[in-house]
């Protein structure tokens, strides 16, 4: 004969009962992603942070084997677009290969001075999908572009004109000088956080945004790095539809000029 209190103890879950769990987890997960997804975020921002502080002490080892100054160079192709993301000599730019797959700006590290630490010139909060490696893969054959902004000599002409050669300026890593808003150099690379038209697509010009626009790392001249608000999209380089391609390299060196008032 079956007992009926042993028959009641042994009986499983209600559908309220397991609806009440179902509901009870539901909330634990909704209340504990976002801090998960902060931590995360807050982890990138201190691996990009490490990024740019190698970054840091590879420019001043080039530094060290070349007269004092920063990676500059090499020479800008031949002008052809205003789409082009190198086209003077010494631009600031995120490239570190040119369309003729040499080695530009932060590119000119990759050969000796972060060959074991290529990555770092990648930040790991990229708001789009980024391959590092297939970007790498470039260097040698095609462009290639990295995570950050950098300023090279600060050069925003649309094109080398061969009659007046470009004298490269600010490219001593000790003696930067001052921008054009008169105040010290101080900031020599950047996340970037550049955004375009949809119809620049056609000229492979894309959105490039990091740490979700939130805020951007900076690397200063003197080898420190830090992390600064982007408020009211300070840090921003936004090439909308009614700005003309050709003034990108000057808003480009604006946002690093923004940086170097930066405490």
């Amino acid at each position: 004969m079956t007992n009926p209190a042993r028959a009641s103890n042994s009986r499983g879950f209600t559908l309220i009962e397991l609806l009440v769990v179902i509901a009870i987890v539901a909330i634990l997960v909704a209340l504990l992603l976002p801090g998960l997804a902060s931590a995360k975020e807050r982890s990138k921002g201190t691996a990009c942070l490490s990024n740019l502080r190698q970054i840091g002490i590879a420019i001043r080892a080039y530094a060290d084997d070349s007269s004092g100054n920063i990676p500059f160079g090499p020479e800008a192709s031949a002008f052809t677009s205003p789409f082009e993301l190198y086209p003077s000599t010494g631009a600031p730019t995120s490239l570190i290969s040119l369309d003729t797959g040499a080695p530009v700006a932060l590119g000119l590290l990759l050969q000796s001075y972060v060959a074991k630490q290529s990555k770092v010139l990648f930040c790991p909060s990229s708001d789009q999908f980024l391959n590092s490696d297939a970007q790498l893969a470039q260097v040698g054959l095609s462009q290639a572009q990295c995570s950050y902004y950098y300023r090279h000599a600060g050069n925003t002409l649309l094109f080398d004109n061969p009659a007046s050669p470009f004298v490269p300026t600010h490219i001593k890593l000790d003696s930067l000088g001052a921008n054009r808003n008169g105040l010290p150099i101080r900031a020599l690379a950047i996340d970037t956080e550049f955004l375009c038209s949809p119809a620049l697509a056609a000229y492979n010009v894309l959105p490039n945004t990091h740490h979700q626009q939130v805020y951007a790392n900076i690397l200063f001249a003197d080898g420190h790095t830090a992390a600064r608000p982007n408020t009211a999209g300070c840090f921003v380089v936004n090439l909308g539809s009614d700005v003309n391609p050709a003034d990108a390299f000057g808003l480009i060196l604006s946002v690093l000029e923004r940086a170097d008032a930066q405490p």
